[in-house]
């Protein structure tokens, strides 16, 4: 639900309308208010949420049925060396525990097709610090190449997303920093990676020898 006022500028004397704040609600919520009888602030107050919303389409049909494999995972997991699917929805499911915290959030997995496209979706209504942002996942046991950092900003320019994220079990070149420092992306590393799970109390680990081994 979204809320405008229409009143006269005092600084300008014209009749204008402005956006005042949004509000998520259930419509039974709603049903339930005699709206020829409230004080608006005061309904606005009464259900909890003063925090305004950013309108997000959430509609793709590359999105498919997530898949839960970290409580499937233990200590001895070496992620650079896990199936590359299964990668790709364990970041999902970490991304959906770093955004928990915001109301409205929501992360989507599309299919897999390894095309450099997008391989996650985050949604974050927040009106400031959200938007859209496009998650790539990288397992990789060489260093990124700096085409995979310029790849995922034409996909943010495509997807008409805030912000690019590619995650890898790997690490970048000086090269790959240096472009995505001016651009809307942020790079994570193996090592960035594991402490990204670790906050969200799961030990892994990642041996690249390992995994080239195993290949």
């Amino acid at each position: 639900m979204n809320g405008w006022v229409t009143f006269d500028d005092p600084a300008t004397g014209i009749n204008t309308k402005a956006y005042t704040g949004s509000l998520i609600v259930a419509r039974e919520q709603i049903t339930k208010l005699n709206l020829t009888k409230i004080d608006p602030l005061a309904a606005f107050e009464n259900l909890h949420n003063l925090e305004p919303m950013l309108s997000l389409n959430r509609k793709d049909s590359r999105f498919v049925n997530a898949k839960e494999v970290l409580k499937g995972l233990g200590p001895e997991t070496n992620l650079a060396a896990m199936d590359w699917q299964d990668f790709e929805h364990l970041i999902r499911e970490l991304f959906e525990k770093e955004f928990s915290f915001r109301r409205g959030a929501e992360v989507k997995i599309t299919q897999a097709s390894r095309d450099r496209g997008v391989d996650a979706v985050v949604f974050d209504p927040d009106p400031i610090h959200g938007g859209k942002f496009v998650i790539q996942a990288k397992r990789y046991t060489n260093t990124v190449d700096v085409s995979a950092v310029r790849d995922l900003c034409a996909v943010v320019k495509k997807e008409g997303a805030s912000r690019g994220i590619l995650v890898t079990t790997s690490t970048y070149g000086a090269d790959a920093y240096a472009f995505a420092n001016n651009e809307p992306v942020t790079l994570l590393n193996g090592a960035e990676l594991l402490g990204l799970l670790k906050k969200h109390g799961y030990s892994f680990r990642i041996n690249l020898q390992e995994a080239r081994r195993s290949v």
